[in-house]
């Protein structure tokens, strides 16, 4: 399963909206990996990647929140941590056991699903506050 980007998750900010669709291109690429039996050492530097761009976004995204005085930052800052930590169990499965079809099933429920709901539930918010703040 690929995730696509459409008009369902532009949230109006052009930067954030940029971001997602590198957090999407990276699932993407991790996922064909996966499902291409590639083995873990070429797996883990893309879910790196994906962890380390993800933590990046998170950190400017976080920025525009408290620059704006988001009123909901605390609890959104809650789901940012909680996705980063797992992220960091899947990365550990990953490199541990390669890439099994249950550490693909996870990935696709626990980073893609996960990401694209975020977006459409919560970043959404965001950037509603961007603009009218």
């Amino acid at each position: 399963m690929a995730f696509n980007w459409s008009p369902a998750l532009e949230t109006g900010n052009q930067v954030i909206d940029a971001q997602h669709k590198e957090l999407i291109k990276a699932i993407n690429n991790l996922l064909d990996a996966c499902r291409q039996g590639q083995a873990a050492d070429k797996t883990g530097p893309m879910l790196d990647f994906l962890t380390s761009y993800t933590k990046r976004h998170f950190s400017d995204e976080e920025a525009l929140q408290k620059k704006s005085n988001y009123p909901d930052f605390p609890n959104h800052r809650k789901l940012h941590e909680s996705f980063l930590n797992v992220v960091a169990d899947l990365s550990v499965e990953l490199k541990k056991n390669g890439p099994t079809p249950v550490v693909v099933n996870k990935l696709v429920r626990n980073v893609g699903d996960w990401l694209v709901s975020h977006i459409q539930k919560e970043d959404v918010k965001v950037a509603a506050h961007l603009r009218n703040g």
